[in-house]
This record gives C-alpha cells, sequence and structure tokens, in this order.
C-alpha cells in the first residue's frame, strides 16, 4: 500500500457513491470492493481503489447501487393482491 494513500470509512465511500453504508459493508463482503480490516475488525477502503471505481475502472455494476432495481412488495410484477 502506498503510505500516501488514505484509508475511508464505510461511511466516506458510501457518500462518494451515493449509497447506505451497508451497501458498501455487503460489497466488501461479496468481494466486490477491496478492504482491509483495522485491528478493531472495522473495515477500511484504499482512496485510490475507491477512486478507480468512480472512474469506471471497477467492477460494481449499476444495477447494484440503484435501489431502484431490487424488486419490493411481491418482486418485478407489483405488490401481490389477495383474491377476493
Amino acid at each position: 500500500m502506498d503510505t500516501g494513500d488514505r484509508l475511508l470509512t464505510p461511511g466516506e465511500v458510501a457518500a462518494l457513491f451515493r449509497v447506505d453504508p451497508k451497501t458498501v459493508t455487503r460489497w466488501a463482503a461479496a468481494g466486490r470492493i477491496g478492504s482491509i480490516r483495522t485491528p478493531g475488525g472495522h473495515r477500511r477502503f484504499r482512496e485510490s481503489e475507491v477512486r478507480a471505481l468512480l472512474e469506471g475502472e471497477g467492477v460494481l455494476e449499476e444495477e447494484e447501487t440503484s435501489p431502484q432495481s431490487q424488486p419490493r412488495n411481491g418482486g418485478p410484477t407489483g405488490p401481490v393482491r389477495p383474491t377476493p
């Protein structure tokens, strides 16, 4: 690691991608974004890697950053309605 490469918290990364910090943690757990662990077990992200992802050089895909792409209330066909 470059000694000048700043380490970002999940909250800082989330702000850059405009997603929830838990989304960033899920990306890291899935291997979609590299992370390191502090001695206390917290995740940190190399700023250079995060910037590369923001510039389109990484593996994150649009559907994973958009909450509208996830089905809710019955899936892609809409809400489940009770039968009369």
